[in-house]
């Protein structure tokens, strides 16, 4: 893809667009809630545990809305069962869309797809809150315990895949022969499927983050010895993934069933490798030109497809939510964890230029959940999706394509 020309004009338009929808439709309390959050669209009713970074993120951008990202992490942490469980959302039960959910709080499937425990310790520290902070690392410690105690049926080391909904990656055919979600709402029951449970890469990539982000707020809480703790038992998580789930001629990871066979789905779980920062050295280079940075795999004319575009399962379902083709919002935000980490801060730029450039040319879907990585066209899923507009807005403001006071505050 040549190099591409912004228009001015319609970007000021957009940008002030998404601000104003920020403001007036995302940054809401809802009942039961008092304090405001950041919320993910109308289709989706509430905020769901993946949608956590909307509000760090959100509260990296406009400081003075920092309690958004408190308030967010508490969302969570203040619904944790006595046994350790966070839900997987919590529902907007005014919006109309959430009369179609059994529950105001799920509790059937995990959804972690960024280390929730990392994003707790973000908010501590946006807000200085120290008492967040010893709160949220009594409650994640609980919470890796509930993921052993129940998600470790194998004892292999890592956390098992039960159903699709727990990565987050609705209609991928990774999952095609899986349920989408746990028997009777209760993410403890795996379905009884012959080859289930699942070794996931992705899964187990949050989880050593999370391990590495209690080491890192035991540290600031003083507790030494537990800050070695968690890093041996995250780098127990690392050896695990590379002995089951890592293929070294393919240089890639794959889903592995309960008898180690590995599923040869290419999808864009390689990205929450380098999200929780756990490749290193010249392994990670390697991986990032052989697949990230190829344009047969994900390297798309819009990155990052949810699957490789030389991968025979990728396939596009028209009506969107596909984590099986288009180029996801949520996979571009969360580009910001990881891209400068690694030394890619001008393909980053470039991933920015692209999709800003989708964006601008187009209003019948102004911010859509997912692009066409090919054609940039988004699907029909979603008009006005929190992580789209956040990820516009970021590129936005660090290529300073608008002049400086129209950036302040926000």
């Amino acid at each position: 893809m040549s190099r591409i020309t912004l228009p001015t004009d319609r970007i000021r338009e957009k940008y002030h667009a998404v601000l104003q929808r920020i403001r007036s439709v995302h940054l809401k309390c809802f009942p039961g809630c008092p304090d405001p959050l950041f919320l993910i669209s109308d289709a989706y009713p509430g905020v769901w545990l993946e949608h956590v970074y909307d509000a760090i993120r959100w509260a990296e951008l406009a400081p003075r809305d920092a309690q958004v990202a408190a308030a967010q992490v508490r969302l969570f942490l203040d619904r944790q069962k006595p046994d350790g469980q966070f839900p997987c959302y919590v529902l907007d039960m005014s919006n109309p869309h959430a009369a179609g959910y059994a529950a105001s709080v799920g509790y059937g499937q995990i959804q972690e797809c960024v280390s929730f425990t990392q994003l707790c310790l973000e908010a501590a520290l946006l807000t200085n809150d120290g008492a967040l902070l010893r709160e949220a690392y009594d409650k994640c410690v609980r919470w890796d315990a509930w993921l052993c105690s129940h998600r470790m049926t194998l004892g292999s080391g890592l956390i098992e895949l039960f159903c699709e909904y727990d990565t987050g990656h609705d209609n991928s055919p990774r999952f095609s022969d899986i349920p989408k979600g746990c028997p009777h709402g209760d993410a403890r029951n795996c379905p009884d499927l012959p080859f289930l449970p699942l070794r996931a890469p992705d899964m187990n990539a949050v989880f050593y983050g999370s391990r590495m982000a209690l080491s890192r707020m035991a540290a600031r809480l003083g507790r030494r010895d537990e800050e070695q703790l968690w890093r041996e038992r995250a780098a127990q998580v690392r050896d695990a993934l590379f002995r089951i789930c890592f293929d070294p001629e393919d240089l890639f990871f794959y889903d592995a069933d309960r008898s180690g066979h590995h599923r040869k789905f290419r999808s864009i779980l390689l990205a929450n490798l380098f999200q929780e920062h756990l490749l290193d050295g010249d392994l990670a280079e390697r991986i990032y030109q052989r697949y990230m940075k190829n344009p047969q795999e994900f390297w798309a004319p819009f990155p990052f497809p949810s699957m490789s575009l030389s991968d025979p399962h990728a396939v596009q379902n028209l009506d969107g939510n596909s984590w099986g083709f288009y180029s996801q919002g949520l996979t571009a935000l969360r580009a910001l964890r990881w891209m400068d980490h690694y030394g890619k801060s001008e393909d980053l730029e470039e991933l920015m230029r692209r999709w800003i450039f989708a964006f601008v040319r187009q209003d019948e879907i102004p911010f859509g959940q997912e692009l066409h990585p090919v054609s940039g066209r988004p699907s029909v899923s979603s008009r006005w999706y929190s992580s789209s507009m956040l990820f516009f807005v970021s590129a936005v403001r660090r290529l300073q394509l608008l002049s400086p006071q129209e950036y302040h505050p926000l």
